[in-house]
């Protein structure tokens, strides 16, 4: 059996890992499974939608590389949103699956929350990343 490794990353994640014993990465042979969140070093949330949806995604970049894992070796992504689905949600989020994930898209659900981690939060991402 593989034995699961977990990475911190620097900034946000350091800071969470002290806060709330938590890792944003876990590798367990090829698989590795991380979240990522729409925040900065500070925890700020951008005040747009878009611009914490490019945080987010700029974030699991940042968790996966720790593990050997790029935005290029994920096949599933989970989406989670406050309120409801706008269509610049949809639309910024398969902006950026083209621009990450040009040769292959994920597969991808998404699902609408009441609340997440931090009030202002409105959205977060989890990926599986297979390395080949």
């Amino acid at each position: 059996m593989t034995t699961p490794k977990t990475f911190v990353t620097p900034g946000a994640g350091q800071k969470l890992f002290e806060a709330l014993h938590m890792a944003q990465t876990l590798r367990i042979g090829d698989r590795v499974e991380t979240s990522g969140q729409g925040w900065d070093d500070d925890l700020a949330i951008p005040e747009g939608i878009e611009e914490e949806l490019e945080q987010a995604f700029r974030n699991v970049e940042l968790a996966l590389a720790p593990a050997g894992a790029t935005w290029q070796d994920v096949v599933h992504v989970n989406s989670y949103h406050v309120g409801s689905f706008p269509p610049e949600v949809n639309g910024t989020i398969a902006r950026l699956f083209r621009h990450y994930m040009p040769a292959r898209p994920p597969i991808w659900t998404q699902t609408g929350v009441e609340a997440l981690g931090l009030p202002a939060m409105r959205i977060e991402i989890r990926v599986t990343a297979i390395l080949a």
